[in-house]
């Protein structure tokens, strides 16, 4: 283990934020850049290397957490690296985006604040490749069979990187016009900078990764001509479909979905634009959902210039302290302050949106909502709460309800959907049509970037596995598999 003493001689230190007068100005990271490094060995050393790790079982990836611990105690940068990437291929993209299961299973957070699994994940990544320990796999030699990996999000990169290293010639198909995914417009730039993902694309370049941008399957291309054309093929499309809100005024001008948002702040952020197209300087913007991409929204008005932010919320506020219904080592669901509520703004909980209300030119001026209580276990508004706050621009951030139906990829391949409408799948992650397979959002429904990169390793492994008989690649999940967190 690490020091056997580490999590009695010291306390948990996360990782320094900008102050955010300083960060507001620009889109960079919110952290103070080589704040954890001085810190990392000793809050390395908190972890006990327990007799059963239940940080492993936290951890959809089964990340071997104890291991990369102890090495970043001593400091042996390049080992931690190498257990780091065993069992996960963008260490970066998740030591800065992941919320971290691993820590709510972690042992000492029985009584003590758990590890900094997280910080000390992204401590070993950034410091592997500022030495040059991230280099690229080619194959020894190649299969001839190809494959056509269809999305480029986290599930979509890590199947491409897998199997291409397994030595198929593999072609990743983007509908955008970079690569990326969510991680290029959905995820704002001051939570991760872009630059982590332009690195590893250029890594599996030379690993021989082909891709290919601005070509939507079902519209540009055929999903049937794909196949013809591939030896196997992985979805990994996401789900995209947002879910809506039918309420009256959601025709007006300001009302938008939060995928329409914060892919053009992200878009000036690469250049194609000077000013976002739809841009929330000087307006009082309401922000309809409380999750991770609500606040994404409320971080990106702030850095517009927003003269106000309000994000709302249909279901009550979390507890501070895990209730009873979540015991350790679940994944608790726990009132969270991220770094852009921490910028201003103010949350409302328990409200539901009624109508919205516009101008004479058709904008938006005015969202109307009542609180809410649950009563005979559903949410019902409470008479007489009825009120309405200003509304120059509205983001519907309420979550993603599956893949893309329109394109008609699920319908040019055949596929079959699950209860949930979600891409239905084998254990090997296999569709019903031989040789298409699924993985991440699109077979599992909206989900972490864990999952979606466990996801995408477990595909691999199946295509691999159809392709040549068996297979090398590891197998971290299954498709049911739930770990301890939804």
């Amino acid at each position: 283990m690490a020091d056997p003493k580490g999590f009695l001689n010291h306390g948990r230190e996360v990782a320094k934020s900008r102050p955010v007068d300083v960060r507001l100005k620009d889109w960079n990271e919110v952290y103070v850049p080589g704040s954890l490094l001085p810190i990392i060995s000793k809050q390395a050393s908190r972890c006990m290397d327990c007799g059963i790790p239940f940080c492993h079982n936290g951890c959809p990836l089964g990340n071997l957490i104890p291991e990369w611990n102890d090495y970043a105690y001593r400091e042996d940068w390049a080992a931690a690296s190498e257990r780091l990437h065993a069992t996960n291929n963008f260490p970066e993209f998740t030591g800065r985006l992941c919320p971290a299961p691993c820590e709510s299973a972690c042992v000492l957070g029985i009584n003590q604040p758990a590890v900094t699994i997280k910080n000390v994940e992204v401590s070993i990544i950034d410091k592997a490749w500022d030495s040059g320990d991230v280099e690229p796999q080619a194959p020894e030699r190649l299969s001839g069979k190809t494959v056509a990996v269809i999305g480029s999000g986290p599930a979509g990169l890590a199947a491409a990187q897998q199997l291409t290293r397994a030595g198929h010639t593999v072609a990743v198909y983007e509908r955008a016009d970079r690569i990326g995914g969510l991680l290029r417009y959905g995820i704002p730039e001051f939570k991760m900078e872009k630059r982590h993902i332009n690195r590893r694309i250029e890594q599996m370049r030379a690993e021989g990764t082909r891709f290919r941008t601005g070509i939507e399957i079902g519209r540009d291309l055929k999903a049937t001509d794909l196949k013809k054309r591939y030896d196997a093929v992985v979805i990994a499309a996401g789900a995209t479909m947002a879910r809506d809100l039918p309420v009256p005024g959601r025709e007006l001008k300001g009302v938008y979905q939060a995928m329409e948002y914060l892919p053009l702040a992200n878009k000036v952020q690469e250049g194609d634009y000077v000013t976002s197209p739809i841009s929330a300087e000087g307006k009082h913007v309401v922000v309809i959902g409380g999750g991770d991409t609500g606040a994404d929204c409320v971080g990106t008005a702030h850095r517009q210039g927003a003269a106000s932010v309000t994000q709302l919320e249909i279901m009550p506020r979390p507890g501070e302290e895990r209730n009873p219904g979540q015991p350790w080592p679940t994944f608790p669901m726990l009132y969270k302050v991220t770094s852009a509520h921490e910028e201003g703004g103010e949350r409302v909980y328990s409200v539901s949106t009624t109508h919205f209300e516009g101008d004479e030119d058709g904008n938006v001026q005015w969202l109307h909502l009542s609180e809410v209580e649950f009563i005979e276990g559903k949410l019902t508004p409470k008479p007489g709460t009825e009120r309405k706050i200003p509304a120059q621009l509205v983001t519907l951030a309420m979550g993603f309800t599956g893949t893309d139906r329109d394109n008609g990829l699920v319908e040019q391949f055949g596929l079959d959907l699950d209860e949930r409408g979600n891409i239905a799948r084998d254990a090997d992650f296999q569709t019903n049509v031989p040789g298409v397979f699924v993985a991440g959002d699109a077979g599992r429904g909206q989900s972490l970037i864990v999952w979606a990169i466990a996801e995408g390793r477990s595909a691999a492994r199946g295509t691999d596995r159809f392709l040549a008989g068996a297979s090398e690649l590891p197998a971290p999940i299954r498709p049911t598999d739930r770990s301890l967190m939804v």
